[in-house]
């Protein structure tokens, strides 16, 4: 059912129409958030079951009350400048950042116009000159769960009765997916009952990166043990997470990412690299390893210790699992940054 303009306490923009993380975090954000608030998004690209208003609206409500603009793009941040300043919006300005370098002078300043920070990892927030509120992202720990029979699982997915180490997402360099074939290609050798998959997609632009990691897969002679699998839809995720037994972020950089912990509330241990917020989300020795970027020999070495290392292996999932409902449960995210929202309607300008 449609707020009407008295209901709407928040919009969150979302200024770009293709899939992306910011769209896919609005999407499962604010049916949670609008079960307690009058949290609408704004712009296109938008399951259409989202709470949801026009551009046109958004620009246009009455100004007989505060609002929260929520901005996670330079963009939107702009926009909701705009409206306050030019059109004369009543909106308080919110910036979620997840970057981890540092800004460029015009993100600066748009930044400095926020009322408001959150950042999406401690690291994230050393990168911020101004302070901000640290909101780790959450998932749907429902879905992510373990699975009730692997063996079934895996046999509807088609997959091997092996130990399988999978490496999910954007196929690209800063992904770090030649990381991942490289160190597969060294654990392959050492390791007979191992078997890679490499699923997601590779943009038209990194479409022949995806190609040479094919024809070196096919050169090795690895090509039914490194297996490249199409991207599924998002609802489709959570089985292929539950029927690995080790899940690999080979990442160069990134901003958060999901995808570890994705693997660990399945109740599977992850090797990721010391970059963007993994070293917050994986647990070193305890939910997983951590090693270096761009050092397959590193990667091939710590996925390697723990193919030999059942026990550890195993004992890893057991403690991610309960790791994932404690930290990063979907609905805590969705509680801070409603609580957050609260508190800058309750400031009197």
């Amino acid at each position: 059912m449609a707020l009407s303009s008295n209901e709407i306490e928040v919009v969150a923009p979302n200024l770009k129409r293709r899939l992306s993380g910011v769209t896919a975090t609005i999407a499962r954000l604010v049916p949670l958030m609008a079960r307690e608030m009058g949290v609408v998004a704004t712009g296109p690209g938008l399951p259409p079951d989202l709470p949801h208003i026009s551009l046109l609206r958004a620009a246009t409500l009455p100004r007989d009350r505060w609002r929260v603009w929520h901005a996670r793009r330079n963009t939107e941040m702009l926009l909701g400048l705009a409206l306050r300043h030019v059109l004369r919006r009543r909106y308080r300005m919110l910036f979620t950042s997840a970057s981890q370098r540092q800004h460029s002078a015009y993100t600066r300043w748009l930044i400095s116009k926020m009322d408001h920070l959150i950042a999406t990892s401690e690291k994230t927030a050393s990168y911020l000159a101004r302070p901000a509120t640290v909101i780790l992202h959450g998932i749907d720990t429902a879905r992510f769960c373990p699975p009730t029979d692997q063996a079934a699982l895996r046999a509807r997915l088609g997959l091997p009765d092996a130990t399988l180490i999978g490496c999910y997402g954007r196929i690209r360099h800063q992904k770090g997916t030649d990381v991942f074939i490289d160190a597969m290609i060294q654990i392959a050798a050492a390791h007979p009952q191992a078997v890679g998959i490499v699923m997601g997609r590779a943009t038209e632009k990194h479409q022949g990166y995806e190609r040479g990691l094919r024809e070196k897969v096919k050169t090795a002679g690895l090509s039914d043990r490194i297996l490249f699998k199409p991207e599924v839809t998002v609802d489709e995720m959570p089985a292929w997470y539950q029927a690995l037994d080790l899940f690999i972020a080979p990442q160069r950089w990134e901003g958060f990412g999901l995808t570890p912990i994705e693997a660990m509330s399945c109740g599977v241990p992850v090797v990721a690299t010391r970059v963007g917020a993994f070293e917050e989300l994986v647990k070193h020795g305890v939910t997983g390893l951590l090693v270096p970027p761009g050092d397959p020999a590193e990667m091939a070495k710590a996925t390697g210790q723990l193919l030999a290392d059942p026990n550890t292996l195993t004992s890893m999932g057991k403690s991610a699992r309960p790791d994932m409902l404690t930290r990063f449960q979907l609905e805590r995210e969705a509680k801070a940054i409603t609580s957050v929202y609260k508190d800058l309607l309750d400031v009197t300008l």
